[in-house]
Formats: C-alpha cells, structure tokens, sequence
C-alpha cells in the first residue's frame, strides 16, 4: 500500500545535500518519490510499505551522514531537542577552530602591516619606536612555522573533518555538494603550506613567506561560523509551527466515575466529558453539551472578536474559554485534533517544493562541477601562461584557485526561495490563511480573476423567508400559515441552505416538529419532490416547475418583483397546480464590499456564479460591486464556467466553501475554501481561510506576491553574488579569507531577506502597489 512519511533530516549543510539524499532514495526500491527541503530539513517520502519499510528509509540516509528522526507529534520534543544538539556542536566547533586560528590571524595581520619587519623600526630611538621593536620581539614566536603548523593541523584534520566525511558520502552518491569545494580549497591551502615548511624550510625570523595555514583555517572557521548562524536563522523560519504547538494544553478537567479530575492531554479519549472553566484553555475539539460562553479562537483563524457557543456547538482544542463554565463531549483528541491538523497541514507544505525551486536546484546540481572545473582552469592559466610555469611562484595561482572554490556559495541559491516559502506560509498560518504547498503560492501570485460563489461566501448563506405570497385562486384554499407548513414538511430532510430556511420557518410557526413527510427526493440545483398524505408537492425555482409541465405564468409580475429586490423566489406547487411563492433575503457579509474593492484596486477581475435568476444575481452584485456575473450555473456545471474563463488566458482564483464548490474549486487554477476550516475543506481547497472575513482572499494574494517578490530578490544576489564573485576570484582580485567571508554573507543576507516577511502588514493597503495587468506583463 502506498504511504506517506514526513522525516526530519539534520547535518544537511547547502541545497545540493537535499539533492544528494533525493538521488540517493530514487534509486530504492519501493520509493515512489522523495522531496527533500533543506531549509525546512524535512523529507517528505511516499513509499510502497510493501517493498521498503520507513526504517530502512532512515538507515539510508543515515549513511550518508545525516542524522534522522520521525517528524511527527510525538517525536517533537526529540527534534527539537536534536536541532538544538546540532546547534550547540555548531558553536563548539566553531569556537574551538576560532581559538587554534587566533594566532595564524594575527601573523598574518602583523605581517600585512609590515610589523615583522625592520621598517618600522630602524633603531630604538624614540620611546614609541622602542615599543614596537619589543612588541616585534614579542611577537616573533607567532612567525614560527611549527607552531602555525600545530595550530592549523586540528583546524583542517579534526575540527574540518566534517566537510570530508561529506564530500566523500556525496561523491559516493554521485553527487557533489559544497563540502568538496571547501574541502579541496581548504586542503589544496593546507598541503601546500606543509611542503613548503617541511620540504622547503621556508622559514624567516622577520616572518613566512609562501605559507597559508591561515587561509585554510580562517575559511573552515568561517564556514562554521556562517552555518551556525544559518541554522539560527533557518529556525527563526520555523517559528509559526512551534507557536502553534505552543498553544497545546497541557492537562484536560475530564469527568470520570462522576468526579472532575486532571489528566494529561494525551490520556483523554474520544466521549471523554471535558469541564472547562473561564480563562482556560480548551484541551481537545469537542461539541458542547452543556453551559455557554464565548470563546477566543484568534490564536486559529486570527479572528479578534470572541464566538459565541451554546449546546450543540463545536470547540476547537487550544481556544480559550472567555467567561462561561460549560461541559463538552470529546470527539477528535491527539493527532485527530484540528489544531494537530494544521500543524501537519502547514509542515507538509513547507516541506513542498515550488516549480521555481526545483529549477534553482537543478542549476545547484551543475554548480560545483563548474566551480571545480572553473579552479582547475584558474590555476592553469595563472601557471602555464601568466607565470610561464616558473615553480617558485607556484603559490599565487593555487591561492587564486582556492579563492574561486571558497567564494562560490549554492548555499545562496538554495536558500532563496525555501526560506521565503517557510516564512510566507508561517506568516498565513498567523493570519489564518493555510497555503497548500510551495506551487500554490507560486501561481496565487498571477492570479488575475477571482470567481466567487454566491451563497454562503458572498453572503452568510443563511438565507430567511422575508414574504410569502399566495397565488390567485389558492387564496380561498391555502393561508399563508398553511402553505408555509406543507412546504417546511416537504423539505424537512433537506440540506440545501433554502430548504432548511423554510424547515425552520415553518418549524418556528408551528411551535413543535413537524412530521417527516411519506417520500421525499432532493434535485441538486433545482428544488425537492415530496409526499404528504395523498398530495403531491413541488419546490423549487420556476424552471423547475416548468419541466414538470406546471403553468407559472400567474407568478412572472410577483418573480420579477422579488428578483428586483435581490432576494431569492422559490415557488410550491400542490398536485401540479402553483400555490405559492416563497421570498428569501440572504444577508450579504459585511467584508464582501471592502474585498470587491481592494481585489479591483489590485488589479483583479472579479466574477460571481450563482445558480440564482439572472436578476436577482444582478442586484447582489450591484450591492456589492460585482459587474461580472454568472447565473442560473448548476452546481456540477460551476467547474465548466471556470475551465471556459481559463481558456481566455486567465490566471483563474475560486473562493468557495470547499465542500458544495469543490468541483469548481479543483477545476480553478487556486481553490480558496473559506470558512469552516473542516477537513473537507483543507482537503479541497488550494489555500484554505480559517476564518469568514473575505479580506483574507486579498491578503492571500497579497502574501503570495510579497512572497514571490522575495523569492525573486533572493535568487537576483545569489545569482549577482556568484556572477561577480567567481570572476574576480579568478582574476586574482580576492583573498581567500576574503572569499570566505563574501561566501557567508551571502547565505545570511538571503536568510534576513526572507525573515523580514515576518514584518509584513497583510491588513496595511499602502504596503502593496497596485498590481495592474500592464504591471505583470
């Protein structure tokens, strides 16, 4: 059977270490396919379990030198834990390899500033230039080539150790990453330095000459250095996810046996009856069954305002009970929770990759070789023809080689748009917008026409009988008491949002419940046909009842009227004969006309579908600013209006509740499911709003634009970056160390590019420009 597995992966230091793990897992039997984030440092694996089991998934990596553990609820603590462990060894070996580098710095310092030499000192004649001729004196031992050998020996050997053990588990792979560029100029440096002060003796009292040891270890310093602060940075990334596991309780008041006690969060099961008190948090999700109070969910949907919830309302664990005591039933616990949910919801995602980064990593997988061919043919040119291969200067072109494969940095690239993905979609998940994957934020930012579905996204989709007007002759028959009853029986067992208005209406008249009626039988997007007794009953929209051959001519003045007015007519007939008609308003929601606005001022197309009447489809979009409409669309036929606006060369958003619309939903090029933020719709909805208020519709696409728009300013430096660094490296124009340093900076400017989405203002309209179709193009 296939299966899915999230693993956690640690000690990956650049992108071309994911690459290295994903071709190494493609070439298993029973893997179907491996994405590996390396900013993320998650595995997201889908396997055959009957060919591979996941712990043979992790041995396999493990080989290749990386550490590896489930990413899953439980484990969570152990990751942390395991991330933490691999920071502090990070430190300790940055610090150690500063420590053995300290005195092969300052000699070279004091030679750089000609402090070794006579110059400064043509005789201790003054108090100031007999200082420096004692500090030189002083300072002569750190000049001695056996102790800069001592020195640089740990550095390279021991504490470098890691870029070998790398370098090899890579080439053993088939792959090459950038511990083999550090490793080959660190060593090239090193050995170099070694001939030269055991076989050539070049040893002077007023200093060495044609000796790096320094280069060598400064550079391994400062790769450990930038990886340390890399993974500082690449957790800040990571922040949204451990906010939200933050907001777990951590015990639960559960009534067993008749008495309240306290039991860890993991020991409550499902039909557990939770007690919850004013000011704690909500252990797990749940429906109340007794008591009422308002609940703060901000910390889920971002919604400010508490909810109000009485009996026969659902809870969502890591809320917070505002003022009320009431009793709830437990119905998901653990992993089931909605908020155990969105945090796998949101991992997963992060772990995805976008179209634009599978393209960076195949430019990241020909990058070393270039870089290493592009040394080879450094130290060539510089020794063969510059130098017309005179030995005695065969220092320069290998230090020009060095300094080509310590400033190439795929780090860069590979971090540009990761980083970006994982910050953008943590800052959604505050906001209460949940992105997909890393290809959903990468197309919601060409989005340039939104579809909206009408009821229950445009409006509350709680639509309630404003009129009720009788037919003609049936006046004498029927009141309007008694056509309302029949109708509310006949669509007892409906679910469409008209039928249970009218249920309720005539439910709410009669005082009781009313009787199940004898056959009932719904027609999606057109009405119900029920039995009561022995009569016959019709509802629905009047072209309904024309296809069942019953005259509504009686009614075309009173329709067009109800229709003028925006509202909703559904007609009942009794035994083929047209009784009634039912009038219903639905209340537009009051962040519709605020979002229509902002989504034009962007730039964006907007369009409503409705299966309502062309007219009174009209006069809710004219309330709300809508020109653009659909009507009369069946609900299966929703999809095909989508595909038929695409095939105009639309970039096609639809915003719908992600349980009746998901055809229309799958059939766009971004689903936004709104409101519930069920299961169904995180399932079918691209990008999923936690909340009603459509202004998250703009924001999402705001998010993704300020996304891209980082991605995009990444990718641009790394790539300036290595255009420019590489050549003037070449040309002889940097010093390693130098290169070393350019090399870190770079990883990290990209890191604090992509961290300063966490800045962004979603609700701040002067943030974004206008984002016109000229602009685009």
């Amino acid at each position: 059977m296939t299966d899915t597995v999230t693993l956690k992966i640690y000690g990956m230091t650049c992108t071309l270490c994911s690459i290295t793990i994903e071709s190494a897992l493609s070439r298993k039997k029973g893997i179907l396919k491996a994405t590996v984030n390396y900013a993320a440092e998650k595995a997201v694996i889908e396997y055959d379990d009957s060919g591979i089991s996941i712990e043979d998934i992790k041995k396999s990596i493990e080989k290749l030198g990386f550490a590896v553990e489930l990413n899953s609820e439980a484990s969570t603590a152990s990751n942390v834990d395991l991330a933490e462990r691999e920071r502090k060894k990070l430190l300790l070996l940055f610090i150690l390899s500063a420590i053995f580098s300290t005195p092969l710095i300052l000699c070279m310092l004091s030679e750089g500033i000609g402090f070794c030499h006579d110059i400064l000192d043509p005789g201790p004649k003054t108090g100031w230039s007999k200082t420096l001729y004692e500090l030189r004196l002083k300072a002569l031992f750190l000049h001695d080539w056996r102790l800069q050998l001592i020195a640089a020996t740990p550095v390279q050997l021991f504490i470098g150790a890691r870029f070998y053990r790398n370098a090899f588990r890579s080439v053993l792979a088939g792959k090459t990453t950038m511990d083999l560029l550090v490793a080959l100029g660190t060593t090239a440096a090193y050995l170099y330095s070694v001939y030269i002060v055991i076989f050539q003796n070049y040893a002077y009292v007023s200093g060495l000459q044609g000796v790096y040891f320094e280069a060598s270890s400064v550079i391994i310093t400062l790769v450990l250095l930038g990886k340390y602060l890399e993974s500082l940075a690449k957790g800040r990334t990571s922040k949204a996810i451990e906010a939200l596991m933050d907001l777990k309780a951590k015990t639960a008041r559960v009534i067993r046996d008749n008495e309240e006690i306290d039991l860890p969060i993991d020991e409550v099961a499902v039909g557990d009856i939770v007690v919850v008190k004013p000011g704690e948090k909500i252990p797990v999700d749940g429906i109340i069954i007794e008591g009422a109070s308002a609940v703060d969910e901000s910390m889920l949907t971002g919604e400010s305002l508490p909810v109000e919830k009485k009996e026969g309302d659902f809870v969502t664990g890591a809320s917070i009970n505002k003022f009320g005591t009431f009793k709830f039933k437990a119905t998901k616990v653990g992993s089931e929770t909605r908020l155990a949910g969105i945090i796998k919801f949101i991992e997963e995602a992060q772990g995805s990759k976008a179209p634009i980064q599978k393209v960076t990593d195949k430019v990241c997988s020909y990058f070393i070789p270039f870089v290493v061919l592009t040394s080879i043919a450094t130290f060539l040119y510089w020794y063969f023809i510059v130098y017309q291969r005179v030995l005695f200067v065969i220092n320069i072109p290998i230090i020009y080689a060095v300094s080509v494969l310590v400033v190439s940095c795929p780090c860069a690239l590979g971090l540009a748009t990761p980083t970006a993905i994982m910050v953008g979609m943590g800052k959604g998940a505050q906001n209460g917008i949940l992105i997909k994957k890393g290809e959903t934020l990468e197309t919601a930012y060409k989005i340039d026409t939104i579809v909206f579905d009408k009821t229950g996204t445009l409006t509350k989709g709680k639509p309630e009988i404003s009129d009720i007007i009788i037919l003609g002759k049936n006046t004498a028959l029927y009141s309007e008491r008694d056509a309302l009853i029949l109708a509310a029986i006949a669509e007892k067992k409906s679910e469409h949002p008209l039928g249970v208005a009218i249920y309720e209406k005539g439910k709410e008249i009669m005082g009781s419940e009313l009787p199940d009626p004898d056959s009932f039988k719904a027609i999606p997007g057109k009405g119900v046909q029920a039995e009561i007794g022995n009569k016959n009953i019709l509802i629905g929209t009047p072209s309904f009842l024309k296809e069942n051959n019953i005259d509504c001519s009686e009614a075309e003045s009173i329709l067009s009227e109800i229709y003028s007015e925006g509202k909703t007519a559904v007609m009942v007939s009794v035994d083929n004969v047209p009784v009634a008609v039912l009038a219903l308003a639905d209340t537009i929601k009051e962040s519709a006309l605020e979002a229509v606005k902002e989504l034009k001022r962007m730039g964006i197309e907007v369009v409503m579908i409705t299966g309502d009447n062309a007219k009174a489809a009209k006069a809710v979009g004219s309330k709300i600013g809508i020109d653009n409409i659909i009507a009369e669309v069946l609900p299966e036929d929703k999809a095909k209006e989508v595909v038929n606006i695409k095939s105009k060369g639309k970039t096609v958003g639809m915003v719908g509740d992600g349980i009746n619309d998901s055809p229309a939903l799958a059939a766009a090029d971004v689903g936004f499911a709104i409101g519930s933020g069920t299961d169904i719709a995180i399932e079918t909805g691209d990008i999923v709003l936690l909340k009603e208020d459509l202004m998250n519709v703009c924001n999402a696409v705001k998010l993704s634009k300020r996304t891209m728009r980082k991605i995009k300013q990444n990718l641009f430096w790394a790539f300036i970056y290595n255009i420019l660094g590489i050549p003037i490296a070449a040309a002889g124009r940097l010093n390693p160390i130098v290169a070393a340093v350019a090399m870190t900076l770079s990883s990290i400017s990209v890191l604090v590019n992509s961290l300063s989405l966490r800045k962004l203002n979603l609700k701040k309209s002067s943030d974004f420009m206008v984002y016109s179709k000229e602009a685009r193009c």
